[in-house]
């Protein structure tokens, strides 16, 4: 063909590649203003933002701070207010015991942790001899590198009072991931291993003190014990046994390790009923160390 005609087929090929060009998807375009960051919904009560953020992971040594969930939407359309789950350490008997609370959330976590901390036990919980040493007022003043910092420091009491105080404290704040150790005014930091030894051979963390408990219940908590052998028992409100199980720790015999150990009842009716974990003694085969929590059974389905 002649470069005459080769031209004349080109021209109509390049106007239609031009027409495609012109309709189809533009390169650039109008996006929007960016982004901003909504308005937080609770402010810490004195005002200062608090350094803690809301618990995110899973309290030491075992599950204690259950993370927000965001809000869903009610029957009504209308949506349920966030609220996040902390774990408490109160004393009883000269050790350690968590319990939880359900709160609002905020962003102030640390605060409302040591404000619940010093309002102290619910009626149900000191009934089993909880209770709290730490006095209103205590603030975390600032969070560096993991070392929360409280002011004022309270000195109330003997050096066992004030070690259990401090072991509260300690125990309570460092379920938050920006808190690894605590420091009480001008002294060293300390952290969980610093008050291990007041923990009791068994703590339950799951279940609580007046929980409402239903069938098949999984009981966790941390444990030194004989061969890591962890025993649990339930107990209707006539103190009957309707219910055992048995696990192993993940460590024992001179080490603390988690466990969790599944039971199941049949109950007709809900009623108060009792958890007991314990440890079979090696020498005589009796139940030591046990731990009693007061539940609420449900009813068994089916």
């Amino acid at each position: 063909m002649s470069p005459r005609g080769t031209a004349r087929l080109a021209a109509p090929v390049l106007i239609a590649a031009l027409l495609v060009s012109g309709c189809g998807t533009p390169r650039s375009g109008v996006l929007g203003p960016a982004p901003t960051a909504a308005p937080s919904s609770a402010a810490a009560p004195t005002g200062r933002p608090d350094p803690t953020p809301a618990p995110t992971t899973e309290p030491r040594p075992s599950p204690t701070g259950a993370p927000t969930r965001p809000p869903a939407p009610s029957a009504t359309g209308t949506r349920r207010l966030d609220t996040v789950t902390i774990e408490l350490w109160y004393v009883r008997a000269g050790q350690l015991v968590p319990t939880r609370r359900t709160r609002p959330a905020t962003v102030a976590t640390s605060r409302l942790a040591l404000t619940e901390l010093a309002a102290g036990p619910t009626p149900a919980e000191a009934a089993t001899g909880l209770a709290s040493l730490l006095p209103a007022g205590v603030e975390v003043t600032r969070i560096t590198d993991g070392v929360a910092t409280l002011g004022p420091v309270p000195s109330a009491g003997d050096a066992v009072e004030r070690r259990l105080r401090e072991a509260q404290v300690v125990w309570t704040l460092t379920q938050f991931p920006t808190v690894r150790q605590v420091r009480f005014g001008d002294g060293d930091p300390v952290g969980r291993s610093d008050y291990a030894d007041l923990l009791p051979p068994i703590v339950v963390t799951d279940p609580i003190v007046g929980q409402r408990v239903t069938a098949p219940l999984t009981v966790t908590g941390t444990a030194d014990v004989f061969e890591a052998t962890v025993s649990v028992r339930v107990l209707d409100a006539a103190s009957r046994e309707v219910a055992t199980g048995f696990g192993t720790a993940s460590c024992g015999s001179g080490c603390r390790g988690g466990y969790r150990v599944v039971v199941g009842w049949r109950t007709a009716r809900e009623q108060r009923g009792t958890i007991e974990v314990y440890e079979v003694s090696a020498r005589d085969g009796s139940r030591i160390n046990t731990v009693a929590v007061p539940v609420l059974l449900a009813p068994s389905r089916g």
